[in-house]
């Protein structure tokens, strides 16, 4: 008997084209689907717990026997909006930042900026508590990503989108999250995958009234001007030099 895959995806808005599509385009994928945040998408991949996987692109080079399918992601070409590092003081007088580890690529990413374009070198912690961010503290830093940028965004006084960042340190867009196979998988389940995830990137604003977010006025603009969804040759080559430079990472999270 055939089993069926399984596949894990992001749950936050920036994924649910590709939900709605997988889930309404009428293409028999033969598969489970199942949410998670981006760093549960690896884990899940990685223990077994999945055989397609929407995962950061940071754990790509981790998981061995993967390969990645669909010229589909979540990128950016311009800000994305929903990463970045917030600040009540400037990037110059940040003595501590404190990460959201929900994200290993957006983690290891601010550490690059940090290094090779704001020439800071703070204490690195993780943000355990976010509320947290409801009280932000002086020369202190907070990496935050995905959907609950769009509740505490207008609490600090600095916010600097790593998308942004990142184009103004290599000219590239930004690729977040990649979608990956197991070698086992056909390639006629990667291709229905892909006809499925075209179908609900042509379909946002279906997606968005789907999954209860027709109330959110920033919903359609982030999806359609923030995101990018095509992992075209400046999005590989951006990430094969994301991969370079964070080879050069040390872990970024100190317990506490």
């Amino acid at each position: 008997m055939m089993m069926r895959n399984r596949i894990v995806a992001v749950s936050y808005l920036n994924t649910i084209p590709f939900i709605y599509g997988i889930e309404h385009a009428g293409i028999d994928l033969y598969a489970d689907l199942l949410l998670s945040p981006p760093r549960g998408c690896a884990s899940l991949l990685r223990d077994g717990g999945a055989e397609i996987a929407l995962i950061p692109v940071a754990a790509v080079p981790s998981i061995p026997d993967i390969r990645i399918v669909t010229p589909f992601c979540i990128g950016a070409s311009c800000s994305v909006r929903t990463v970045v590092l917030a600040a009540d003081s400037p990037l110059d007088r940040l003595d501590t930042i404190y990460l959201d580890s929900h994200s290993l690529t957006s983690v290891r990413l601010v550490r690059i900026l940090a290094s090779k374009l704001w020439g800071i070198r703070p204490e690195w912690k993780e943000l355990k508590d976010f509320s947290a961010l409801n009280a932000p503290q002086p020369r202190t830093g907070y990496l935050i990503i995905g959907d609950k940028v769009f509740d505490h965004e207008e609490k600090f006084r600095y916010r600097y989108d790593l998308a942004d960042a990142w184009r103004e340190m290599t000219g590239l867009p930004f690729a977040f999250a990649a979608w990956v196979a197991r070698s086992g998988v056909d390639d006629r389940t990667v291709e229905r995958l892909a006809e499925a995830l075209d179908y609900g990137v042509r379909h946002i604003p279906e997606a968005i009234a789907c999954y209860g977010y027709g109330d959110r006025s920033y919903a359609y603009d982030y999806l359609t001007r923030n995101i990018d969804f095509v992992f075209d040759e400046q999005k590989r080559r951006a990430t094969a030099l994301y991969w370079q430079e964070g080879r050069k990472i040390d872990p970024p999270i100190n317990p506490g």
